[in-house]
């Protein structure tokens, strides 16, 4: 009886660490162009907290969290950038449902000519 009531005990202090997870998402931007980019920017469709890069330079990984504590509807996640003298580029990809996030990160590689993009999920 006690190690059942142990094992219970553990098992629901592992499930209130995932709990206690802020609510978010993982960004990474890979710049595997042949340019820096500047004036970079991350956020959710609400707008409620942006990550901004001044310059991610050429081959440099720039990595940071998003916290989505204060959202509260359905979005996309954008990211824009410049290269320089260039008009701004904006993506609007990926989904997050009454302001939570789906995944666990999202992985932008930017390249000359076109922009991947790659989302992991939760896992639960």
């Amino acid at each position: 009886m006690r190690i059942k009531f142990l094992i219970i005990l553990f098992s629901l202090a592992l499930n209130s660490c995932y709990l206690l997870k802020e609510n978010g998402i993982d960004v990474k931007i890979k710049n595997n162009s042949d340019f820096a980019i500047e004036n970079v920017k991350f956020y959710t469709s609400e707008k409620l907290d942006v990550l901004e890069f001044e310059k991610i330079e050429s081959n440099y990984i720039a990595k940071r969290f998003l916290s989505m504590t204060n959202n509260k509807t359905d979005g996309s996640y954008i990211l824009e950038y410049n290269r320089t003298g260039e008009q701004t580029t904006v993506y609007s990809r990926g989904y997050y449902t009454n302001g939570g996030s789906l995944d666990q990160s999202v992985q932008f590689e930017i390249k000359n000519d076109t922009t991947l993009v790659k989302f992991t999920a939760n896992k639960y």
